[in-house]
């Protein structure tokens, strides 16, 4: 969180109580939580904040490029730090569960293809979407 905080404030941003929330929020979250998620759990450490608040503040975080909006076709936007480490996204297309990877055949095969191609990758997304195999 007090990285997030610290990104803010080097980016100019006022840091207002309830940005900070937000803030904590987002730097405590472990998975990929949509507004709604973040106002829910933003509210229960201040009762007083507003969805309306929450929603403002991610458009905030987001141009500046402190969270990354990630869409993985289930109509939600989600958000995740836009500085943690690098991973790939697996969709689990009837639960909407999503799966956070690192697989470095992936990674090595993507800096292969764009070589090929005449690029150098200065990053990229993979979401993959599945469904669970159903085991005999």
């Amino acid at each position: 969180m007090a990285d997030i905080i610290a990104r803010c404030e080097a980016r100019g941003l006022r840091m207002t109580d309830q940005r900070r929330v937000v803030a904590r929020v987002i730097g405590d979250a472990e998975d990929h939580p949509d507004v709604e998620e973040l106002y829910a759990r933003a509210a229960r450490i201040d009762p007083r904040i507003s969805i309306a608040t929450v929603y403002r503040t991610v458009k905030l975080f987001e141009e500046a490029g402190i969270l990354d909006k990630l869409e993985f076709g289930d109509g939600r936007a989600r958000y995740e730090d836009a500085e943690r480490d690098h991973h790939d996204h697996l969709i689990d297309v009837n639960s909407g569960d999503v799966i956070e990877f690192v697989d470095p055949e992936i990674e090595e095969l993507q800096e292969r293809i764009a070589a090929r191609l005449g690029y150098r990758l200065v990053g990229h997304r993979l979401e993959l979407l599945g469904v669970p195999i159903k085991k005999p």
